[in-house]
């Protein structure tokens, strides 16, 4: 198995995509935490994962409150004794065009996706510092390098998280801990669901057109992105074995993104 003996952080792991791959690690051997400020989803994944024989625990982590993410992760790290990798994961989406953007939902979003990344980093780089390695993942999107409309927040939210992982390379280096960037296209979570009829609406375009020209026009094959494409990019990041790959992103989109 892949990740045999890593112990693993994932946020946002009682649903979608997170929770994708925190069952897809513990499959590969990992132990995982399952952060979520959804207790009850991250309480599902966790049993599913013990009834196929592996290891996880539930952890209540709002990721904008410090003391709770630090709380968190010390709690995984008592648990099972270390901390290899961190997927900074949890989201949510608003959309607005900026004129009607509230502020105080533009600052929700910086703060869970990219005050979040800060936080979980900061609590995790402790532990993965005195073991002399680590692997930190961000979740990225396509929009951490291509903007769309009506998601001010959410693309300068994804664009900051490239620089925080960039920062993390360099600053981790020379304590053996990589720092890499998920970027998926689109991928039919719930999360992306909502968006489908809320786009529509907002443009002025049938649902369909939203599919077929928004979400998934610049892709090569008019297809979605699955949420087990992304697993797999998070385990070869988590099981990656140098410094040879850090500081990068990785475009798991069907060609929407190429670079």
């Amino acid at each position: 198995m892949r990740l045999d003996g890593n112990v693993a952080i994932v946020t946002g792991a009682g649903s979608g995509i997170g929770r994708e791959i925190a069952l897809s690690f513990a499959r590969e051997g990992a132990k995982v935490g399952i952060c979520d400020i959804d207790i009850m989803g991250a309480g599902a994944a966790v049993a599913e994962i013990a009834a196929s024989g592996g290891q996880a625990l539930a952890v209540e982590m709002d990721v904008t409150d410090e003391v709770a993410v630090t709380r968190g992760v010390d709690a995984v790290a008592e648990r099972f004794g270390r901390i290899d990798t961190m997927v900074s994961n949890a989201g949510i989406q608003i959309v607005h065009p900026i004129e009607d953007f509230p502020y105080a939902d533009f600052r929700k979003m910086i703060d869970i996706h990219l005050g979040g990344g800060f936080l979980v980093t900061k609590a995790c780089v402790r532990h993965m510092y005195a073991s002399g390695s680590g692997s930190l993942i961000y979740m990225g999107s396509v929009h951490s390098h291509e903007a769309s409309a009506l998601k001010s927040a959410y693309v300068a939210a994804k664009h900051g998280l490239l620089g925080l992982a960039r920062t993390m390379a360099k600053e981790g280096a020379a304590r053996g801990v990589r720092s890499n960037v998920i970027c998926p296209g689109f991928v039919k979570t719930p999360l992306v669901e909502r968006q489908i009829p809320e786009q529509a609406e907002r443009l002025g375009i049938s649902e369909e057109e939203v599919v077929n020209r928004v979400m998934l026009g610049n892709t090569v094959d008019q297809e979605f992105t699955t949420l087990e494409d992304v697993a797999e990019v998070a385990i070869f990041l988590a099981s990656f074995g140098s410094n040879a790959l850090t500081g990068q992103s990785i475009s798991v989109s069907h060609g929407w993104h190429m670079g």
